[in-house]
């Protein structure tokens, strides 16, 4: 008989799919390697004799994280051990922004550099983004709050480079996780790889038996990982900073791309402190790169 259900793991070709508080390890048809289409966590599929027979329509989709159907992506960043890179969670509040995720930043290892923690937080705060600040001793009451209050009924997933504690923190706001943990690799400043593959832990066993949704672990990336390639364009690219809509279309020129142009209103509201400097860095690397990709490379 027919079920339906959630991917909640994926590994080696075989998928953990949680339906009725039951998982049935499954595997996908071949029809799905015929038509190029690989299952993800967070799929809603349907399932017979442990094998997967059709994935319901995604809402997204993330090529990393490599999952669908999430609401909110918490970005996870370290003050310090590993130093925090502003493009690459410039990079996920892009990506996040196209696919109608709600992105919030959780910047780790408060207690290493305060200093770099406030003032990397008051960046994204200045764009209208959730920030959590969190050192190992620190009160995790608001963000546990938040979970409670915009998580529930959905899918929510850590994502960050290697090393900056995403795992740890999980465990700290969820002790019956147990997730394993690892350190920053003193030779190279990056962090080493604990979490595997991605996972989804349903909420309703680590708050009360009424509260519904999901939140994952992801693997780490490293910090020399290349351009997460997506499925938007360089045109498409502006719209996906959010504080530059207020000043798209007044621009001097009408084919203006935001990097260096005489009249330009997106530079002028970076020059005058509205958007952060950083941020249009950001911008103008990622332009660079997304304008040497063809279609066929995201293929």
């Amino acid at each position: 008989m027919e079920q339906k259900g959630i991917i909640i793991k994926g590994l080696g070709g075989l998928y953990d799919v949680l339906c009725k508080n039951e998982i049935t390890q499954c595997r996908a048809r071949g029809l799905f390697r015929h038509e190029n289409i690989t299952p993800y966590v967070g799929d809603i599929v349907t399932f017979e004799d442990e094998y997967i027979t059709d994935i319901i329509d995604r809402k997204n989709t993330l090529i990393r994280p490599p999952m669908a159907n999430l609401d909110i992506l918490f970005i996870v960043c370290a003050a310090k051990k590993p130093m925090p890179v502003p493009q690459t969670i410039d990079k996920m509040i892009s990506i996040a922004d196209f696919k109608g995720i709600e992105p919030v930043i959780i910047i780790t290892k408060r207690d290493l550099d305060a200093e770099n923690a406030q003032n990397l937080a008051d960046i994204y705060l200045k764009i209208g983004v959730e920030v959590f600040i969190t050192d190992p001793d620190s009160d995790k009451a608001d963000l546990l709050n938040y979970f409670k209050e915009k998580c529930n009924g959905k899918i929510s997933a850590f994502t960050g480079a290697s090393g900056v504690g995403k795992s740890t923190l999980l465990n700290a706001l969820f002790p019956d996780l147990k997730l394993a943990t690892g350190d920053v690799s003193k030779k190279i400043s990056r962090g080493k790889h604990t979490t595997r593959h991605v996972e989804l832990y349903p909420l309703n066993d680590l708050f009360e038996d009424d509260y519904t949704g999901f939140i994952a672990d992801t693997p780490g990336f490293s910090m020399l990982d290349p351009t997460i390639y997506e499925d938007y364009t360089v045109d498409e690219l502006p719209y996906t900073f959010r504080e530059f809509e207020p000043f798209l279309g007044n621009c001097k020129y009408t084919k203006c791309t935001h990097t260096k142009e005489d009249g330009c209103a997106v530079i002028e509201a970076m020059e005058n402190g509205i958007i952060p400097a950083s941020r249009h860095q950001s911008y103008t690397e990622l332009r660079d790169i997304l304008k040497n990709i063809h279609a066929w490379d995201k293929k």
